[in-house]
């Protein structure tokens, strides 16, 4: 049995990268970008119309660690307001997701006061782990004891991966914090080599997986690549899971740092590509909506409505009544006429105190990119 990939230390940043390999791909995973941060610049309030997108990155980001529920699920539970302990591993999943999702919403609360820094990510990791499996692994601190990587059960003799100790990892953890602000000849090479770091390091006990993904968004508005955290990178990661693992690995086994950034770059364009054709058609769809929402209800709460709909594209229809801000009787009329319409679709029907849980699907199904709903 071979022995396990221990973390490379004294090779953090890296010295050398291969200019030829990386330049070719520089160019265009940064024009990409910025094509989708000029979208995000003409969604009005990017962060509601396209809050879908960021559940959808908290499902797709659990996921690869071994998370089942979709966002459907999450939506349908959130809409529920049921919130007692998990009652089943599918709730337990849920509760991770919408974990996932509040400590980058902290995180980006965060940076309106301070640079991305190790403060930022230890309150993140607090919220990330709260009342959900690996609570009790030392949330919001870094690890003391060594942790390793391989197959459930696995001793540290037969791991697929060491990271560094913990007696050193403070002062590892430091260096990575410095090197987020040095100045780089790329921010993006410089994100893949911050990524790459955070996961050999793998300071936390449990949690490392998703919050190295997180600062993907957070590096990117922090930096100014972007004007709302709203970037994401798990589909293509997801979708690339073993090619994924393999080039992190690459790091610390072969010192492939360019390897390593060369797929970072080949995927942050082809995700920038996703996002942006997404985000097209989440602003298509709002334009095209405020003018027959208005023309169906010939009301003065029709984009006021319409909002509400696109931040909560899965509600019980109490909420929608009691918290939208709308006149009660108006409030009714309007989800009646939405579902004569069929933009609305009903998932649970109202019952005696029941109430309906009502679903968007056409949005939905844009931030899942087919047909789910």
């Amino acid at each position: 049995m071979s022995s396990p990939v221990r973390y490379h230390e004294g090779s953090f940043p890296p010295k050398k990268l291969s200019l030829e390999l990386l330049l070719p791909l520089i160019g265009p995973a940064n024009a990409a970008l910025a094509r989708y941060d000029g979208m995000l610049s003409a969604v009005p309030n990017a962060k509601v119309l396209l809050s879908p997108l960021t559940t959808q990155e908290a499902v797709l980001s659990s996921r690869i660690e071994g998370t089942q529920a979709t966002m459907g699920e999450v939506l349908e539970y959130e809409a529920k307001g049921d919130s007692s302990n998990p009652n089943d591993t599918k709730e337990a999943d849920i509760w991770e997701i919408l974990n996932y999702r509040q400590a980058l919403n902290h995180a980006t609360r965060m940076l309106d006061k301070l640079p991305l820094c190790q403060r930022i990510i230890l309150e993140t990791h607090k919220i990330l782990l709260n009342s959900v499996r690996g609570h009790g692994k030392s949330p919001g601190e870094y690890r003391k004891i060594p942790n390793w990587i391989g197959p459930p059960g696995c001793t540290i003799e037969n791991a697929k991966f060491v990271p560094i100790s913990a007696d050193k990892l403070p002062e590892a953890m430091g260096q990575w914090e410095k090197y987020i602000h040095q100045d780089a000849p790329d921010n993006l090479i410089q994100l893949a080599i911050l990524h790459a770091e955070f996961e050999a390091l793998h300071p936390f006990l449990d949690g490392n997986g998703r919050l190295g993904r997180m600062l993907i968004p957070l590096f990117l508005f922090n930096s100014k690549l972007v004007q709302q955290p709203v970037f994401y990178m798990s589909a293509y990661l997801e979708s690339n899971r073993d090619e994924y693992y393999e080039r992190l690995l690459s790091v610390s086994k072969d010192g492939d740092w360019s390897g390593w950034c060369a797929f970072f770059l080949k995927a942050l364009q082809a995700q920038a590509e996703d996002n942006l054709a997404k985000a097209k058609a989440i602003l298509d769809l709002y334009d095209r909506m405020k003018h027959n929402v208005a023309e169906w209800t010939h009301s003065q709460y029709s984009i006021h409505a319409l909002d509400w709909i696109f931040e909560r594209p899965i509600f019980k229809s109490t909420d929608f009544v009691r918290s939208a801000g709308i006149p009660q009787a108006t409030a009714k009329r309007i989800l009646t006429v939405l579902k004569e319409q069929n933009v609305l679709k009903e998932m649970q029907t109202a019952g005696g105190r029941r109430a309906a849980i009502l679903a968007y699907s056409d949005l939905l199904n844009i931030a899942e990119g087919y047909h789910a709903f």
